[in-house]
């Protein structure tokens, strides 16, 4: 562009258009506005370090644990530890809830409905006594097929070793990337006191020890297993009896503390909820837990629909329940992965899928592996916190939304799913032209899990489509 007299040109290739002063003021205000609302955001970090980035490198596990683990693990001979790891962990991870009754009836009304379509010439209200026990035995036939019968596991001492050679690390990288979100959002957040229910072989002390080990004063583990309480105060103090735990004010213990009143700032439990029978029995455990949360409680699960679905259960059971004696009145909100407080968006779609996130790690070492393996944990959590009261309205010009699925970097542009504010899921194609340099390059320096600001045009619609 350049000036001649009072005139406005711009250069083209054959010939020069005169632009009016008001479509050139209207162009610098559109293209400059977005980039500085993205500097806010950036607050003066590096684009590669914005302040929405959540995702972790290759976990690893701490030194001393590591090393307690392959010191337990070598001094007992475990047949065939490797192959039953292999085999306990596709167990976990294709294990099913329990169907409700309410549930069983009605796919039994569904294929009893089915096998009388296939006959024509059955009249539904005039059956013969033999029809009608043939098709009730079919339907208990196709029921015991397709339903899944939950197998409780007893964790002994000896699946307690295959346990550990199976789950610590995964179990470890998911807690620690759940946690280290709070971590990175509320940096002056320091707890004092965690209650890890469901505790296993301590990998929620673990991860919180690693993260808030400087103001942490208390850990409480809670398992049903003494074998597995045994086992992970072994953990603790690297294998052997003699030597000092790595860290103290540990104690382990089969129930839950009984006194309502009793509260801890950060209550976790990771891959607990799967291993309880049935919906009210999970009900209540959340509801336990969630009376002893004071700042933070933690939910973890595997990333499968189950596992998510599982989440979402204990997300409507603590926003929606009114407790009989409310001995906190402070009220709960979402703080991590949803953005809003709405109902999963990804349960209303027509093709369900779970709402999870990667996290690669490194493996223990095994007899037959000497080296350690680089893997890939997908898990999906669930991070709720006690508000003194109601969300004032957002006053930046953007909302956070979070990427749930992989980003795409195209030239000149970048295509991300994302989970918004409204409780609806989008895609957006971010480029330098439409939202500014700042926010291309944030996006680009992304990935899936993290955290992108959306900016709200004043009308209140979103450059973006609805999925």
């Amino acid at each position: 562009m350049f000036s001649l007299g009072r005139r406005k040109f711009v250069r083209c290739l054959r010939y020069n258009v005169r632009v009016p002063s008001c479509l050139k003021e209207s162009v610098v205000c559109q293209s400059s506005a977005k980039p500085l609302a993205t500097a806010d955001f950036l607050k003066g970090a590096l684009h590669k370090k914005h302040p929405g980035l959540t995702n972790l490198k290759t976990i690893k596990l701490p030194e001393k644990l590591e090393q307690a683990a392959l010191s337990i693990l070598q001094g007992r001979d475990v047949k065939a530890l490797s192959v039953r790891a292999h085999k306990l962990t596709n167990f976990l991870w294709s294990r099913k809830r329990e169907i409700s009754d309410s549930k069983l009836r009605e796919n039994a009304i569904l294929l009893e409905k089915k096998y009388f379509a296939l006959e024509e010439d059955v009249d539904i209200d005039n059956v013969e006594p033999g029809f009608g026990a043939l098709i009730r035995k079919n339907v208990l036939c196709e029921l015991r097929r397709t339903t899944c019968h939950r197998i409780a596991i007893r964790y002994n001492e000896d699946i307690g070793m295959v346990y550990m050679m199976a789950r610590l690390a995964g179990g470890y990288a998911a807690v620690f990337r759940a946690l280290s979100e709070i971590k990175k959002r509320e940096a002056s957040f320091a707890p004092c006191s965690l209650l890890d229910f469901g505790s296993g072989l301590g990998t929620g002390a673990w991860a919180s020890h690693s993260l808030w080990g400087d103001s942490l004063n208390e850990f409480v583990c809670v398992d049903s297993s003494g074998d597995m309480n045994r086992l992970a105060e072994k953990l603790l103090v690297e294998g052997s009896e003699e030597e000092k735990p790595a860290f103290k004010h540990v104690y382990f213990r089969q129930f839950l503390p009984v006194s309502p009143e009793v509260q801890f700032d950060l209550v976790v439990a990771a891959f607990s909820l799967s291993e309880l029978a049935n919906l009210k029995e999970r009900i209540n455990t959340v509801t336990t837990l969630w009376t002893k949360t004071k700042s933070y409680l933690v939910l973890v699960e595997n990333g499968t629909k189950d596992g998510h679905q599982l989440l979402m259960e204990a997300k409507d059971a603590i926003l929606k329940a009114q407790e009989e004696k409310q001995w906190d009145p402070r009220k709960p909100s979402v703080f991590a992965p949803c953005t809003h407080q709405q109902t999963c968006p990804k349960l209303t779609e027509k093709y369900v899928l779970p709402c999870n996130f990667p996290q690669f790690y490194n493996s223990l070492k095994s007899k037959s592996l000497q080296t350690q393996e680089k893997q890939l944990e997908r898990f999906s959590y669930l991070i709720l916190s006690r508000s003194e009261e109601d969300t004032a309205q957002n006053p930046e010009p953007w909302h956070l939304a979070r990427i749930i699925s992989q980003v795409h970097c195209r030239t000149r542009h970048v295509q991300c799913k994302l989970c918004c504010a409204d409780g609806k899921i989008k895609q957006l194609t971010i480029s330098t032209r439409r939202q500014g340099k700042d926010m291309y390059r944030c996006a680009r320096n992304s990935n899936w899990g993290d955290l992108l600001p959306v900016f709200v045009e004043k009308d209140g619609d979103v450059e973006n489509e609805d999925l």
